[in-house]
């Protein structure tokens, strides 16, 4: 019978030799993926999607367009749909770079009765891209808050600690929401806009707004003299 340990022998030393190659080869792979990634300007999108947001859902789907409107040139700009509704059902789309996708997310939601879950948004927010300062702000609209409002206040400030500020847009004048909303905004060195039921247009606006601050910072607003972006850059400061 021949003998084969040679041969084997042979076939580990190979192995063992490339091994350290496979591994660099890896690890430059995995480090070249998280430049990518931390170069990527990127928007977490969050809606409250229960039964009080009905009337106003279709405002909703008629957003999408809105914030890929301002990055149409910009390649590295990425979105996430978040939403919750009904009995703690919380999604959270793949990050898109087109405005078709998102479409197609919205018109597959409808609103159904339940409680508010943003503190399941924030948790999520901060787990996304965790330690990468590629997500650069996330969005909330919603019209009620029926938490605990220390525990998101405490989620708010490790949002301002991992430079995610929050955009909260409310719908309506619920007082609860939004003395919630504004201790958010404040910890998380975000902004707090109110709005009234025939604001449309002007969350349009305000969400282009958004994705300019997104792509360009403070600076993007104040060279601006788009009274969207003045009205966020003064919420901003404020």
């Amino acid at each position: 019978m021949a003998d084969t340990s040679q041969g084997e022998g042979i076939s580990i030393a190979k192995e063992i030799t490339n091994r350290p190659r496979s591994v660099t080869a890896f690890v430059s792979k995995a480090r070249a993926l998280k430049r990518v990634a931390d170069t990527q300007s990127r928007l977490i999108f969050a809606l409250d999607a229960t039964a009080s947001r009905e009337p106003t859902w279709h405002v909703a789907r008629s957003m999408h367009q809105a914030l890929f409107d301002v990055a149409t040139e910009e390649a590295a700009f990425a979105l996430q749909l978040c939403y919750f509704r009904g009995l703690m059902e919380f999604e959270a789309t793949p990050w898109m770079t087109e405005p078709g996708p998102l479409l197609d997310a919205l018109n597959a939601v409808y609103c159904q009765g339940g409680a508010t879950q943003i503190e399941r948004v924030l948790s999520h927010s901060l787990t996304e891209f965790e330690g990468s300062a590629s997500i650069k702000a996330i969005v909330y609209v919603g019209d009620a808050c029926e938490e605990n409002p220390d525990t998101l206040n405490a989620l708010a400030l490790q949002c301002r600690l991992a430079k995610r500020p929050l955009l909260l847009f409310q719908e309506g004048r619920d007082a609860t929401a939004s003395r919630c909303f504004a201790s958010m905004a404040a910890l998380s060195n975000g902004a707090h806009v109110q709005l009234d039921d025939a604001s449309g247009n002007r969350l349009r606006e305000l969400l282009k707004s958004t994705v300019r601050f997104v792509l360009g910072g403070h600076k993007a607003l104040q060279s601006s003299h788009r009274e969207s972006d003045k009205l966020l850059l003064n919420k901003l400061s404020s």
